[in-house]
């Protein structure tokens, strides 16, 4: 698809591109469902009578799922049309959503998430890659400024959103008002999109997909069960390092096969400096993100009593605020380039963090109002310039590897995020019960310790940062050299 699609005239200066528009739109709606049951989490484990390590895999399985189906997508786009890629993944998150909405437990819920989540992971590479190439270089930042809503502000607008809807009723309702809308973008976009591209016949390695949803699922699964008691710390150790020696396995096989021309994913992008160190800085960012988005609501539910609706009016205003920021920031991108945008949001999302910690049941609500709305303005500031060099740092024929391999990792630091913050508080708070301490206050010491354990991991943002470029030319034009630039395996 991508050498048709190349040869696609860039559409006017200024103008975001149709193709471009809808896929945001639908992009989304669908992202949109990976944290919206975080807020819900203290309802389902009352209403399906579970633990909070198993309740948050309502939102680690559907990461997980992600992070296992995004490798597949390049060999997936490339043997259909835009417009069957765009039906595929819809109708796909259009029957995960309705299974879920009548799921009679919690294992049914789940195996709709994953479905849900199956759909989801075909939107984030068809959107990036397309963008790349309908978009003139000079305008990338701008319009990547728009589609940062919908690749980090709808997760942060989740919680907010199924606050209000929780209000209305039981934690079904969150799938029965998704379930229209979601229809009704998908009719919509079926009649005004158009194909970019024409499908090419492509192999895949189905060993390399099978280890590497083993090596990225068992690290994250290990990890939950390290926060547990008895046996299945023991076991939680063993699908841990069974899950890194897959990954190395997985590793060693991407590089194998980038002899022969057929990886899963090309590793030879980690040889783009910029590329690397944004990949880095975004996992550690959505590892912050959602780790913090999973506690939130533990402690403005179960500690402090609030209700799911004030929850998340408490979160609106800073998932807001990282919406409108988000085309600001890609112009100011644009013109000024990423290190008056990059170092100050590195440096914030690191100050929110280690606020949090103080966390207290006496903390007046403004503070941790003002705490979240700095971490999603970081956030905002950090993830659209960092997305644009990211992907601006290579050549075309490996745009397809760069979304994937970004998706991918985006999605399993998220999810080891989502893990390491609820082992880490369920471990303390465990710990300390043993000893005597008082259940609340065992709660409250764990919840610090998780949110300064996420404060600690983001101090190395600051510090890619500061050896990002302020932009691509300048940095990455050495690298583009006419061997790069030759098709792999074509």
């Amino acid at each position: 698809m991508t050498a048709a699609i190349q040869e696609r005239p860039a559409e006017k200066a200024g103008r975001i591109p149709t193709v471009v528009r809808l896929l945001v739109l639908a992009t989304f709606v669908v992202i949109l469902n990976e944290t919206i049951l975080v807020n819900a989490i203290p309802r389902l484990m009352d209403s399906l009578h579970i633990t909070e390590q198993s309740a948050q895999w309502v939102s680690t399985a559907f990461m997980l799922t992600m992070a296992a189906v995004i490798p597949v997508t390049g060999w997936f786009l490339q043997r259909v049309t835009t417009r069957q890629a765009y039906a595929i993944a819809m109708g796909v998150f259009l029957a995960g959503t309705a299974l879920s909405a009548v799921a009679p437990s919690f294992e049914v819920l789940l195996l709709g998430r994953i479905v849900q989540a199956a759909g989801t992971a075909v939107m984030m590479p068809l959107l990036m890659t397309t963008l790349m190439i309908v978009v003139p270089e000079h305008d990338r930042g701008r319009v990547m400024g728009n589609v940062t809503l919908a690749i980090s502000v709808a997760p942060a607008l989740g919680p907010a959103v199924s606050g209000l809807v929780l209000q209305l009723g039981s934690w079904r309702m969150l799938f029965v008002v998704v379930l229209p809308i979601a229809a009704l973008v998908t009719l919509f976009g079926l009649r005004k999109m158009d194909n970019i591209g024409e499908p090419q016949v492509s192999s895949i390695d189905w060993l390399s997909v099978s280890v590497a949803a083993f090596g990225f699922g068992g690290l994250v699964y290990g990890l939950s069960l390290l926060g547990e008691s008895g046996d299945r710390v023991g076991l939680g150790i063993g699908i841990v390092v069974a899950g890194v020696a897959a990954i190395a396995v997985f590793v060693v096989r991407q590089l194998k096969l980038q002899r022969t021309g057929v990886p899963l994913m090309d590793l030879r992008t980690l040889k783009h400096r910029t590329y690397g160190l944004s990949l880095a800085l975004i996992s550690v960012g959505f590892l912050a993100m959602l780790g913090s988005m999973i506690l939130l609501p533990l402690y403005l539910q179960n500690m402090r009593g609030l209700s799911p609706l004030e929850t998340g009016l408490l979160v609106m205003p800073g998932g807001l605020a990282m919406g409108v920021l988000g085309p600001t920031v890609g112009k100011l991108f644009d013109r000024f380039g990423s290190r008056p945008l990059v170092l100050p949001g590195s440096i914030g999302m690191v100050l929110s963090l280690a606020g949090f910690t103080q966390v207290s049941m006496t903390m007046p609500y403004w503070q941790v109002l003002g705490l979240h709305t700095l971490l999603m303005v970081s956030l905002a500031a950090t993830f659209t310039p960092v997305f644009t060099l990211g992907m601006g740092a290579l050549p075309p024929h490996l745009y397809s590897h760069g979304s994937s391999m970004l998706g991918t990792l985006q999605q399993v630091a998220a999810a080891f995020g989502t893990a390491l913050v609820v082992t880490v508080m369920s471990a303390r708070s465990g710990q300390l019960v043993a000893d005597g301490v008082a259940p609340a206050s065992a709660a409250l010491s764990g919840m610090q310790l998780a949110f300064g354990v996420a404060a600690g991991l983001t101090v190395v943002t600051i510090l890619v940062a500061a050896k990002l470029p302020g932009r691509i030319a300048a940095a990455e034009a050495p690298e583009h050299d006419s061997a790069a630039e030759q098709p792999i395996g074509s």
